[in-house]
């Protein structure tokens, strides 16, 4: 009985040990016979377990990351590969909770059963995504478009460089692929080909329609025989190839139009008088027949389709403004006032544009008040009208350009008018000094067709007549200004310097058609002024002043030397 009672005292005593080292696993404790990493963690807490594998890391693989036909070689914490502890004492505690009564007795009792669990490995997203597009930074490339200019030797549009395909590496696709197999040994990077904007042959296409419309262009005005050509490389101006087509020169061909206009247009002719000898003699106005303004958009679509290399301008009548009738009756007409310049040294072609301007404001009649345009006397700047190329002031350069040698005639006019006190309308002065204009610094006017005019009002209460006097054995130019008597002094003063600015240093170009070791002087060096003249107008209304202000820029010489 004693004994028996023993037994079941024991029996009684070992379960409650049973019951309380079941319960024991029942809190946040690992079962025993757990080990993560080969540490062992049963019975210890998951903080504990933490604690115990420490910063012990499986070994880091070596993973190879491949972009086209480049490769890389490095460790996989390079990659934002790390051993993730959290999950893998996860793991065993999961499996501590899925232990039956059993298990945990068998445990409690030194029979555990024994169960390892490897560190789990995870990658950082961001980490990885950085690593490899740093890797790749330098293959990633801009697509590279074609290029179209203009060839100035062949004197046609080309493509002078073709595209290429550009290449970006994905490294956010290879990452993510990667943070869902942190296992894998191997990535590959996928790339994509980016396309050029602008393809060889799209260009080549516009380069064909560019060199098409170079083309002789030629216009007729309706109702008249008159014929007007752009040459190929003037049709060439009006438009640009571009990457993105055919691109029109707005400006370019407003010009071009204006230039056709001017040529093949027949303005009316005014009355006016011609000279034979001393005596005037009225010439009879005739009417004349331009272009239509509406002609434009017609010549714009025209000039720049290939298929087509002509076209007629619309046209209009013109009447003449001043008719042979209301010419004055010249000898009662005294001499007002005259204007005089010299033009030493002067070009053959200067003195044909001076002789031919002079001519053409010859006899030229200005009606009480009205205007006098010195353009709309002259009639166009072109070769049709008589003019020859000659020295003009372009793009701040002294250059050869049609009708140099005109601005003798408007500057010998503008003294004139000037000189009998008439109201300045419109006098536009010089780029820099000129020389021909001297001694009389500021007393000029420069014209140019078209846009800059020379203009004077007529309040002299009757008409005016214009009687040019050009003398090219002495180099002198007279324009008189008759008209009624009048009642007026007109004193001009000097011109009054108000500041003066040197010429810059001289400028060397290279003319690779020049002789090496050759130099030719293309421009002259003038000093910069502001200045202004002034005159005293005295008359029965009284006595009056003004003042007219030049500023000339200060102008550098210019060289052309031979290539060394």
């Amino acid at each position: 009985m004693k004994f028996w009672l023993m037994g079941v005292s024991a029996v009684a005593l070992l379960g409650g040990a049973l019951a309380m080292g079941v319960a024991a696993n029942a809190d946040d404790r690992l079962a025993p016979g757990l080990s993560v990493a080969g540490v062992d963690v049963g019975g210890l807490t998951r903080a504990q377990a933490l604690a115990a594998i420490g910063e012990r890391t499986a070994a880091t693989p070596q993973v190879t990351v491949r972009a086209g036909n480049q490769s890389w070689t490095l460790g996989a914490d390079q990659l934002g590969w790390y051993a993730d502890a959290e999950t893998s004492v996860a793991a065993a505690a999961r499996a501590t909770a899925a232990r039956t009564f059993l298990e945990r007795v068998k445990g409690v009792i030194g029979q555990q059963q024994q169960q390892s669990f490897a560190l789990v490995a995870a990658v950082d997203p961001a980490a990885a995504e950085a690593a490899l597009a740093t890797l790749t930074a330098r293959l990633n490339t801009q697509p590279r478009n074609a290029t179209v200019a203009f060839n100035k030797q062949t004197l046609k549009y080309a493509v002078t460089a073709r595209d290429a395909l550009g290449r970006e590496y994905n490294a956010a696709a290879a990452a993510s692929t990667y943070v869902a197999a942190p296992t894998a040994t191997s990535i590959q990077i996928p790339v994509r080909e980016l396309k050029a904007r602008y393809t060889a042959d799209v260009l080549q296409k516009y380069v064909d329609q560019g060199n098409a419309l170079m083309r002789p262009f030629g216009a007729t005005l309706a109702g008249t025989a008159r014929k007007g050509l752009l040459t190929p490389l003037q049709v060439a101006n009006l438009y640009w190839v571009r990457p993105q087509g055919i691109v029109a020169d707005e400006a370019a061909i407003k010009r071009a139009f204006v230039l056709l206009t001017e040529f093949i247009d027949q303005p009316a002719q005014n009355a006016r008088f011609a000279f034979k000898g001393d005596t005037p003699v009225k010439v009879r106005e005739q009417a004349g027949r331009v272009t239509q303004n509406a002609a434009y958009t017609a010549f714009r679509a025209t000039v720049l389709d290939s298929s087509t290399s002509s076209m007629t301008f619309l046209s209009k009548s013109v009447a003449p403004t001043l008719s042979a009738a209301q010419l004055p009756d010249a000898s009662k007409l005294t001499l007002i006032h005259t204007g005089v310049s010299s033009y030493f040294h002067s070009s053959p072609e200067r003195r044909t544009n001076v002789a031919n301007a002079a001519a053409k404001i010859n006899g030229a009649v200005v009606l009480a008040d009205g205007t006098f345009s010195f353009l709309e006397n002259l009639g166009g700047i072109t070769a049709g009208n008589g003019f020859v190329g000659g020295l003009i002031i372009s793009g701040g350069r002294t250059v050869g350009g049609l009708g140099g040698g005109v601005c003798q005639v408007s500057t010998t006019t503008f003294r004139a008018l000037y000189g009998a006190g008439l109201p300045v309308l419109e006098r536009n002065q010089h780029s820099y000094r000129v020389g021909y204009y001297e001694p009389q610094v500021g007393y000029e006017a420069a014209v140019y067709d078209p846009g800059l005019d020379l203009k004077f009002g007529n309040d002299t209460g009757g008409p005016l007549l214009i009687k040019t006097i050009n003398n090219d054995a002495k180099s002198t130019l007279e324009v008189q200004l008759w008209g009624i008597p009048q009642g007026r002094t007109v004193t001009v003063g000097p011109a009054v310097i108000l500041g003066r600015t040197a010429h810059p240093a001289p400028k060397y170009v290279v003319n690779p058609k020049m002789r090496p070791g050759t130099t030719r002087q293309v421009d002259w060096a003038a000093d910069g002024y502001d200045l202004y003249i002034t005159r005293t107008i005295e008359d029965a209304s009284g006595v009056r002043s003004d003042k007219t202000s030049t500023t000339y820029k200060p102008w550098q010489a210019v060289y052309e030397v031979g290539p060394s």
